[in-house]
C-alpha cells in the first residue's frame, strides 16, 4: 500500500497485487490509441496467462487505475526468444535473466504516469538502532530471551560481529554475527549432507557416490549405462553432494529475528564421521573443523527487507574463512526476504531442536549465472559425462542416462547453468506427448487456460539438478528453460516408490531442488464408460487408456515467478485412516501453501504402498474413499515424513508424542485421527480360571493365528499365514463377528481354496449400531449363498471361551447361545465382534488428560480440550452439551470430515482463508451436519457384489425407514436372488436419498455414486419412465449414454453456474408464463474434441444470458464429452431450479414429458 500524487495533485492511496482474470475488462478499458503502436494488439486473456509477472494498480475503490505485463523476452519480432542478448550500455547495469524482463503490455489512466526514483543503500556500523529495535523488543524477547542491544554492540571481537545498514544515515537494520557454531547437535538434528556436515573438507577427501538407483524397473536399464562415474572432489564449488537435503523454499515477505545458533545446546565445533547410508543419502567421509558462522539476531524495516542480502556480503567478508552461514528460525515464524536465498535443511522427525535451519553457501553471492542449451538428440554431439560428474548421485546420473535411451527417438534437450565456468546444475526436457491424457485426468485447467495453449507449448521435465548453494535461482533455471525450450508450461509425473523403513521421508526424486517450485495437480475423477453401448461414440484411445497411475506436479511462466506462503509449523497426524489421509491430501493441494513439515505416525506408514496388499483388501468392507489409484496420484510420500510405529504416550506440557515407547515426535500442532479397530476380546482359554469380572481387554500374547483385520496390511498378513498354513492342509476357520466384514471374509476365504465345509460363522448378538444389512431380503439371499457353499452359520452366538496347545494357537472356541453351548475346533479364528479404541491410544489419551468419555470428546470444531490438540474420525464424540450422543464421526462420511478438518485449522496459516459467510449466531451450540454420502461396497458369498450409498445419519432396518408418511418414493428393479437387484430411494423432494445395488456383474461404483442427491428428473424424468414402464433395469438404464453428463466431476459445476444464471436472470426481468424464451443452439458440426469439458457450456450459458432479457429459457441442445448432441426437455431445468430452492413451476406451462433425443454424430 502506499500513496500516490496525479499530475493533478489528486493524492490517492494504492495497492499493487498480481492480476487476476476478473481484472480483464477494467485492463481493456485502460487502452488507449497509443497502445496498440506500442505493444501491438493485444489478448490480454492470453497474455495473462503467460506472463511472468502481471501486476495491476488499485485504489480504494478498488478500481484498476494502472496494469503492466511482464515476460522473459521482448515483443519484437526481430528474433528467437532463445538468442535473447541486450546492449549493456542501454542500462545501468549488466542485463541478465536474474535482473531483467521485458514490458508486454503497460496501461494506466492518464492521470498516474509519472515516474518514481530510487536510492542506494549503504553498509557500515552504526549504533543508533532504537527506532527499530523497539518496535520488534518484545517479540524478540519473547522467542529468543534477553536481548540488550548495547550488549550486542559491545560483544565485538573476533568471534563476535555486528553489522548495521543505513539509508540517507538513518539506521534500518542489523545483524549479529557468531563464529562459534554446535556442529555436532545440527548434524544430529538435520540432514547436513549437501554441506558436509557444516565442517572444512580436507583435500584428501572424497566424496564416494552410493550405488543404488531409484529409477523403477533399472535393473536392465542401469546395463545400458557404460560410462562409470568419478568420484567427486569436495573442495570442487561445482560439486553437488545430496539432493535429499536440497529442499526448495519459497517465502512470503515479514519481518523477524533469527535465534541464536551459538549457545544451544552442548558445545562443539567439530562433527563426528559421517557415511553413506543405504537410502542413497551422500555423507562425507571424514570430518573437519567448522566452516560455518550463525546469524545470532537480525531485524530490519520492513521497508527495506527485500535489500537484506546485502548484509550477508558483509558477513561473508568478517568471517574469510567460513564458506557457510546459518541461522536458526522457529517454526512458527513465517519465512522473511532474507532467508529466500537459504538453503532449508531437512530436520529429523524426532528433532526437539524446536527451530528451521538454514544455510547459505558462500558462492551463492556470485550473481553471473549463465543458462545454455546443452544438447539436443540429432543435434551436435554433446559431452554427457562432462556433465553428469557433477550430479548429486548415482541415482540421479542413471535417470539422465536413461531418459536419453528411451524416449524411443522423441528429441530430448539438456540445459546447463554454469557459474564462472564451472556447471552447477543441469536439466532435461522433451515435448509433452501425452497432453490430452493429462487435461483429462488432471485438473491442470486450475493453473492454465488449456484453449490458449498450442500442442508444442507442453513441455516434460526429465530430469533436474542444481547445486544446493545457487538452489535460491532455481525458479530462474526453470524460467529459462521455459525460454530457451520455447515452453510455456512444464509437466513433471511422480510415480509410486514402495519405500520401507521406521522413518519414511519425502522420496527423493531427481527433482528435489526443484520440486518445491511446482504445483501438485489434483487428478480428476474419470468416468466408468460402458464402451460397448457408446461403441463410436466412445472416448478415444488417447483419453481412456490405461497407465500407469502417477502424480503430476505443474509449473509454468506465471507459476515460477508466485511465491508460495510456506508453512514451517510442525503438523503431525496419528492414524492413517481415511479421516488422516484426507485431511493430508487437502494441506498438500491447497493452493498457494506449502507446508514443510507434515508428518504421520502410523502403525504401517503409508496407505498403497504394497500393491500385493491391496488386492487382499476384500477381506474388508469397502468405503470407497481412497483406492491404490488416488494414492498413486497424490503421492503423499513426496511431502509427508513419515514414522512407522504406534503412538503410547502424549506430553501435552512439552509438545510431544511418544512412538512405540522409545522415539519422541516433536509437534505444534497434534491431529489424532487413529479410528476404531477390530480389538481381541477378554475371553478364558483353556488354562484360565480367574478372570476379572468387568475386564474386556485381551492382556496374554494374542495367539498368531487369532486374526483382528484393520487395514489392508493385516489382511496380506492373514492371507499370506492361510496360504502357507492352511489352505492346503485340514483344520476349520471360524468367523466370529456382527458387521458386514464378516460377508467379505467368507467371501474372501472362499476365493483362496478354503472349501466351505471348513468355515462357520459364527454371527453375534447385533449392536445397537445397526443391522449388519439393513434390507432382509439380501440378508436372505447370502444365507442361501452361505448354505450353497457349505459354510456353516451359528446365528446369536456369543465367544466364551477358548483352548490353545503347546505353541499357542487356538485350537478350539466355545460360544454360549440362546439355549446351549457351542463347540467348535478351529485353525484360524477371524474376530469382528469387538471395534473399539485401541487400548494402547485411550492410555495415551487418558494419561495426558484429555476428556475420554467412551471416545474422545471433541466440540464442533475438532478441538479438544487442548488448543493444540484436534481430532476427528471415529475416534471422537461430540460433547454432551450438544445433547446428541449417538450422532459421531461414524455416521458421516470420512474424506468429508478429514477435508473440513483441514478447513477449521487452514485459517491458523492462510490470512486469505476466510469463512465464505458471517457463522450465524448460536451455531457453536449445533453439530454440523454433512453432505457427501457414506458407501460401503465389497464382494458376497456367491460372488454377489454389493454397494449401498446412504445420506450421513444413523442407520436404521429399512422396515423402519419406510415407515414414516413422509418416506418418499422408491423404485425397484430385479431380484436379490437374481443377482440383478437395484433399489433407489427417494426422499419427499424426489431427490436421490439412497442407493443399493446386489448384483452378480460387477458394476461402476464412482458412477453410482455421483447419482446421489440429484433430483429424479435430471436423471432423464425417471419416475415417468418408470411408471410408464418405459424400462425394466436400472443397471442398463444408467449405462444408456445420456447419463455420461451427469457421471463428469464438473456436471456440479454446470449446476452450480445454471443456478447462479437463472438467478440473476429472475432477478433482472419479470418473469411470466408468457415471457418464455427458447434459446436454441446448433452446434451439431461442432468439431468435440474426445474430452470437451463442460466448462465450455458454462462460458456458453454466461453469453447466452446476456443476451435473452426474459428471465425464463431453456437450452434446446447440449454437447457432452462423448461426441453427442443432447436435446433435453422443460423438466431438466425445472429439476435444477429445484436444486437452487427456486420454485420449478415460474414461468412454465404445464409439465411436457418428452424424451431426451439422443444422436450420435457417425
Amino acid at each position: 500500500m502506499a500513496t500516490v500524487t496525479s499530475s493533478r495533485g489528486d493524492t490517492e492511496v494504492v495497492t499493487v497485487r498480481r492480476t487476476e482474470l476478473r481484472d480483464i475488462p477494467s485492463i481493456i478499458g485502460l487502452f488507449s490509441p497509443i497502445t496498440e503502436d506500442l505493444f501491438g494488439r493485444i489478448d490480454v486473456t492470453y497474455l495473462l496467462d503467460i506472463s511472468n509477472l502481471a501486476m495491476t494498480l488499485c485504489n480504494e475503490k478498488k478500481e484498476v487505475i494502472a496494469h503492466a505485463a511482464f515476460l522473459d523476452y521482448p515483443n519484437w519480432n526481430i528474433t528467437d526468444q532463445m538468442f535473447v542478448t541486450i546492449d549493456c550500455c542501454l542500462c545501468a547495469g549488466p542485463c541478465t535473466p536474474l535482473n531483467t524482463l521485458f514490458v508486454h503490455l503497460f496501461v494506466a489512466k492518464e492521470d498516474y504516469t509519472a515516474g518514481c526514483s530510487q536510492e542506494i543503500v549503504s553498509m557500515e556500523d552504526y549504533d543508533d538502532l532504537m527506532q527499530i529495535w523497539t518496535p520488534q523488543s518484545e517479540a524478540l524477547k519473547e522467542i529468543y530471551g534477553e536481548y540488550l542491544l548495547v550488549d550486542l554492540l559491545e560483544l565485538d571481537d573476533e568471534e563476535n560481529q555486528s553489522a548495521v545498514c543505513e539509508v540517507g544515515g538513518t539506521a534500518v537494520g542489523f545483524m549479529s554475527l557468531c563464529s562459534q557454531v554446535n556442529v555436532s547437535l545440527f548434524q544430529e538434528c538435520f540432514d547436513l549432507g549437501p554441506f558436509h556436515g557444516l565442517c572444512k573438507p580436507p583435500p584428501e577427501d572424497i566424496l564416494e557416490v552410493p550405488q543404488k538407483s531409484s529409477v523403477q524397473g533399472d535393473e536392465d536399464e542401469s546395463n545400458q549405462t557404460s560410462a562409470k562415474p568419478e568420484p567427486v572432489s569436495s573442495q570442487n564449488m561445482g560439486r553437488v553432494p545430496g539432493a535429499d537435503a536440497s529442499v526448495a523454499v519459497t517465502v512470503s515477505q515479514t519481518k523477524l529475528a533469527a535465534g541464536d545458533v551459538s549457545n544451544i545446546g552442548s558445545e562443539g565445533s567439530a562433527g563426528p564421521v559421517l557415511e553413506t547410508d543405504g537410502e542413497g543419502d551422500l555423507h562425507p567421509v571424514n570430518g573437519g573443523a567448522s566452516n560455518a558462522f550463525c546469524i545470532r539476531l537480525f531485524c530490519i524495516d520492513e521497508k527495506y527487507e527485500t535489500r537484506s542480502l546485502d548484509f550477508l556480503r558483509y558477513a561473508f567478508s568478517v568471517f574469510p574463512d567460513r564458506d557457510l552461514c546459518v541461522i536458526l528460525v522457529p517454526h512458527h515464524i513465517p519465512e522473511f526476504p532474507l532467508i529466500r536465498s537459504f538453503v532449508r535443511t531437512v530436520p529429523s522427525c524426532t528433532s526437539r531442536l524446536g527451530r528451521e535451519l538454514y544455510v547459505f553457501h558462500r558462492a551463492g553471492l556470485l550473481v553471473k549465472l549463465g543458462w545454455c542449451l546443452g544438447a539436443a538428440l540429432g543435434g551436435q554431439c554433446f559431452n554427457w559425462d562432462s556433465v553428469m560428474k557433477y550430479t548429486i548421485t548415482i541415482r540421479d546420473w542413471k535417470c539422465a542416462s536413461v531418459v536419453f535411451s528411451l524416449q524411443d527417438g522423441m528429441p530430448v534437450q539438456a540445459f546447463v547453468a554454469e557459474v564462472s565456468d564451472q556447471i552447477v546444475g543441469v536439466s532435461v526436457t522433451r515435448d509433452e506427448m501425452d497432453i490430452e491424457y493429462i487435461r483429462s485426468h488432471y485438473n491442470i485447467e486450475d493453473f492454465i487456460h488449456f484453449n490458449h495453449y498450442q500442442q508444442e507449448e507442453h513441455g516434460h521435465l526429465c530430469h533436474f539438478v542444481l547445486n544446493p548453494a545457487f538452489h535460491h535461482y532455481t525458479k530462474y533455471f526453470l524460467k529459462e528453460i521455459l525460454r530457451l525450450a520455447h515452453k510455456s508450461s512444464l509437466y513433471y509425473p511422480i510415480y509410486p516408490e514402495y519405500v520401507e523403513g521406521k522413518f519414511q521421508r519425502p522420496c527423493a526424486h531427481s527433482l528435489t531442488s526443484a520440486l518445491h517450485y511446482m504445483v501438485p495437480v489434483r487428478p480428476r475423477r474419470q468416468i466408468v464408460y460402458p464402451l460397448e453401448e457408446l461403441g463410436v461414440n466412445a472416448p478415444s484411445e488417447q483419453v481412456s487408456k490405461d497407465q500407469l497411475n502417477y502424480s503430476l506436479n505443474h509449473t509454468n511462466r506465471k507459476l515460477v515467478l508466485e511465491s508460495k506462503v510456506c508453512i514451517n509449523t510442525r503438523i503431525v497426524v496419528v492414524g492413517a485412516s481415511d479421516v488422516g489421509i484426507s485431511f493430508l491430501e487437502t494441506l498438500v493441494f491447497w493452493p498457494g501453501l506449502k507446508f514443510n513439515n507434515l508428518i504421520l505416525i502410523s502403525i504401517h506408514g503409508l496407505p498403497g504402498k504394497d500393491p500385493q496388499s491391496s488386492k487382499y483388501r476384500r477381506f474388508l468392507i469397502n468405503s470407497h474413499c481412497f483406492n491404490d489409484e488416488d494414492y498413486a496420484q497424490m503421492s503423499l510420500c513426496s511431502w509427508v515424513n513419515v514414522v512407522v510405529g504406534k503412538m503410547t504416550g502424549i506430553n501435552r506440557t512439552a509438545k510431544y508424542v511418544v512412538v512405540s515407547k522409545e522415539d519422541i515426535v516433536p509437534y505444534d500442532y497434534l491431529v489424532l485421527c487413529t479410528g476404531q479397530s477390530y480389538q481381541v476380546r477378554c475371553v478364558q482359554s483353556g488354562n484360565q480360571h480367574n478372570i476379572p469380572r468387568f475386564s474386556t481387554r485381551y492382556t496374554e500374547e494374542v495367539p498368531s493365528n487369532h486374526f483382528t483385520l484393520n487395514d489392508a496390511q493385516d489382511c496380506l498378513e492373514a492371507a499370506c499365514w492361510l496360504e502357507e498354513n492352511l489352505v492346503s492342509s485340514e483344520g476349520n476357520v471360524i468367523v466370529y463377528g456382527n458387521t458386514t466384514d464378516i460377508y467379505t471374509t467368507v467371501e474372501t476365504l472362499l476365493s483362496l481354496g478354503i472349501e466351505g465345509s471348513r468355515i462357520h460363522l459364527v454371527q453375534a448378538p447385533l449392536s445397537s449400531a445397526g443391522p449388519c444389512l439393513s434390507d432382509a431380503a439380501l440378508e436372505r439371499v447370502v444365507g442361501e449363498a452361505l448354505s450353497e457353499a457349505g459354510v456353516a452359520v451359528h446365528p446369536d452366538s456369543v465367544l466364551a471361551q477358548w483352548g490353545q496347545d503347546d505353541q499357542g494357537l487356538i485350537t478350539w472356541a466355545a460360544f454360549t447361545t440362546a439355549t446351549d453351548e457351542l463347540r467348535l475346533q478351529c485353525s484360524a479364528f477371524f474376530s469382528f465382534a469387538y471395534r473399539r479404541v485401541d487400548y494402547e491410544t485411550f492410555k495415551a489419551i487418558n494419561d495426558s488428560c484429555l476428556v475420554f468419555d467412551g471416545r474422545l470428546v471433541i466440540d464442533a470444531k475438532f478441538h479438544t480440550n487442548d488448543v493444540n490438540i484436534r481430532a476427528a474420525g471415529p475416534l471422537t464424540k461430540f460433547s454432551r452439551r450438544y445433547y446428541r450422543d449417538e450422532l459421531t464421526h461414524s455416521n458421516f462420511n470420512s474424506k468429508e470430515v478429514g477435508f473440513e478438518l483441514a478447513a477449521s485449522m487452514l485459517s491458523l496459516f492462510d490470512p486469505t482463508c476466510q469463512p465464505s459467510s458471517e457463522t450465524p449466531e448460536g451455531s457453536d451450540r449445533l453439530i454440523p451436519m454433512y453432505k457427501m454420502c457414506k458407501v460401503q461396497g465389497g464382494v458376497f458369498p456367491g460372488g454377489y457384489n454389493y454397494l449401498h450409498i446412504s445420506k450421513p445419519a444413523i442407520p436404521i432396518a429399512l422396515d423402519v425407514e419406510l415407515a414414516p408418511c413422509d418416506f418418499g418414493m422408491e423404485i425397484v428393479t430385479g431380484e436379490a436372488g437374481h443377482g440383478n437387484y437395484f433399489r433407489m430411494h427417494f426422499d419427499r423432494y424426489s431427490m436421490v436419498d439412497s442407493i443399493t445395488c446386489f448384483s452378480k456383474e460387477p458394476f461402476p461404483v464412482s458412477n453410482y455414486i455421483c447419482l446421489y442427491r440429484q433430483h429424479e428428473r435430471l436423471l432423464n424424468d425417471l419416475y415417468y419412465r418408470w411408471k410408464e414402464g418405459q424400462f425394466t433395469d436400472l443397471y442398463s438404464y444408467f449405462r444408456e449414454p445420456w447419463s455420461m453428463a451427469i457421471y463428469h466431476d464438473r456436471f456440479i459445476d454446470l449446476q452450480k453456474e445454471l443456478r447462479q444464471t437463472l438467478m440473476s436472470e429472475q432477478r433482472g426481468s419479470a418473469c411470466t408464463a408468457h415471457s418464455s424464451v427458447f434459446l436454441f443452439v446448433h452446434i451439431l458440426n461442432f468439431p468435440v474434441e474426445p474430452e470437451l469439458t463442460l466448462f465450455s457450456f458454462i462460458a456458453f450459458l454466461h453469453y447466452s444470458c446476456s443476451l435473452v432479457p426474459s428471465g425464463i429459457w431453456s437450452l434446446a441442445c447440449l454437447s457432452v464429452p462423448l461426441g453427442l448432441v443432447v436435446f433435453p426437455n422443460r423438466n431438466m431445468l425445472q429439476a435444477i431450479l429445484h436444486l437452487s430452492q427456486l420454485s420449478p413451476w415460474v414461468g412454465f406451462s404445464a409439465p411436457i414429458h418428452r424424451e431426451w433425443l439422443l444422436y450420435s454424430k457417425g
